[in-house]
């Protein structure tokens, strides 16, 4: 598959060869770095590259006693990597660190080749997953505010300016903020435009709010296996790989729970350790169907030996967006991927499981064979259902608009003669649609 040229300026064509750096700061750990394990952070490089279809040419850890403010690695580093940048014909070096523009367009100069720094790589990832016009424009205005502050790494063929006193601006300078006012100009009319989408989701969601049609947002690290769970409890067909980032663009589906309470279930994007600002700022009204939602599902992937960092870099993000993750009323923990699991490593879990608190205790599925899928359907409807009153009310057997009125606003639990030939309807019912049922049937209590 040849990979398409992106915003941050990759090539276009066959795959590029690319070797990835992943910097272990020795203030930090010497064996992990932010709670996380070396290893799996270069494992999850490694993951990166492959997602944008890059050809990883070498990828290694480089330990950085002391951060360089002008190339952050030091210079016996910068000369060993230029060397296999040159052996293995690399055309792209992936440095897994926040770079600024100053040491990006030095290490540029030093390795002679394209250089991208964790933030660009997945932006690159996002501007080539997006599909709808929310998420192209929502990816664009990261980029663009990404980029605005590395122009001086764009325009470096227009550095030099003219002598004089200084107050007049060489043809470099002028390019330069010629350039920064068509970026600022082109992120005001996306930022409009994507003002629009919020209107129109807004609309969607108070359309939404009119029917009892509780929201299920499943949110988790990238690669947790949440597209697979979407597609097994919606019976969707969600693009589900083993990519990270295989799906961007939220989607929403309705489902039906196991006492027939409806509901509907977002799939959205997965989070990611030192998710770069800009994304989440870009991505806050799609990430809105996260913070509007009901029930929250938390699709852990417990295979993975990072699993416990993984959770956490979830739990961070939410915060950000003001979900609070230890809320058990409202967050569902799910532990996938047991079918991967060892019949000891399996066992182990499920006693894990099993000694928490029953409001907390995860659940234990497997998205790929749909085990522990019924559990799960009804953890939810318990968390749906726990704050929605039951009302008893009596009809008349011939009044069939109360009753489809009833079938509309509220969940209709059951319904039965009496012994006095009246239709005794019990039902659950929205708090804030209460009132409402009890004007329109006084003899609901």
């Amino acid at each position: 598959m040849e990979r398409k040229a992106g915003d941050l300026g990759l090539p276009p064509g066959p795959p590029e060869r690319v070797v990835i750096v992943v910097p272990q700061l020795k203030r930090r750990s010497s064996a992990t770095t932010g709670g996380r394990g070396i290893e799996a952070r270069l494992e999850e490089a490694v993951g990166l590259a492959k997602a944008i279809d890059l050809e990883v040419a070498s990828a290694g850890i480089v330990p950085v006693a002391v951060i360089r403010p002008a190339t952050l690695l030091g210079k016996g580093k910068v000369e060993e990597i230029a060397g296999i940048a040159r052996a293995e014909q690399a055309g792209l070096v992936f440095v897994d660190h926040a770079l600024t523009p100053v040491q990006q367009r030095n290490l540029e100069k030093a390795w002679n080749c394209k250089v991208v720094d964790r933030t660009g790589l997945i932006l690159e990832i996002f501007g080539a997953r997006a599909r709808t016009r929310e998420g192209t424009l929502q990816v664009e205005l990261a980029h663009l505010n990404y980029q605005k502050s590395r122009l001086v790494r764009s325009w470096t063929h227009l550095e030099r300016q003219r002598g004089g006193f200084g107050f007049l601006g060489g043809p470099g300078e002028t390019q330069i903020e010629a350039d920064r006012r068509m970026i600022a100009d082109r992120i005001r009319r996306i930022e409009q435009e994507l003002e629009g989408v919020k209107r129109t989701r807004d609309l969607h969601r108070k359309n939404r709010r009119r029917v009892p049609y509780p929201i299920v947002a499943l949110v988790g690290y990238t690669n947790a296996g949440k597209s697979t769970l979407f597609n097994r409890l919606t019976s969707a067909t969600v693009y589900a790989e083993n990519l990270l980032f295989a799906t961007l663009d939220p989607t929403l589906r309705a489902v039906d729970l196991p006492h027939g309470t409806r509901a509907i279930f977002s799939d959205t994007v997965g989070f990611i350790s030192e998710l770069p600002t800009l994304l989440i700022a870009a991505f806050r009204a799609t990430l809105e169907e996260v913070t509007e939602a009901d029930v929250i599902v938390h699709v852990r992937d417990v295979a993975h030996e990072d699993a416990e960092a993984q959770a956490q870099d979830v739990n961070e993000i939410l915060r950000s967006l003001g979900v609070d993750p230890d809320d058990a009323g409202k967050i569902v923990e799910v532990w996938n991927k047991i079918d991967l699991l060892d019949p000891e490593a399996r066992e182990r879990l499920e006693n894990i499981a099993a000694r928490r608190e029953a409001e907390r205790r995860p659940i234990l599925v497997s998205a790929l064979t749909g085990e522990g899928t019924d559990a799960l359907l009804a953890a939810i409807e318990d968390r749906v259902v726990a704050e929605r009153p039951t009302l008893s009310l009596a009809l008349d057997p011939t009044d069939g608009a109360g009753l489809g009125w009833l079938h509309r606003q509220t969940e209709v639990l059951s319904r039965e003669l009496d012994e006095r030939g009246r239709l005794a309807v019990t039902v659950r019912v929205d708090p804030s649609k209460v009132g409402e049922v009890r004007r329109r049937f006084p003899s609901a209590a």
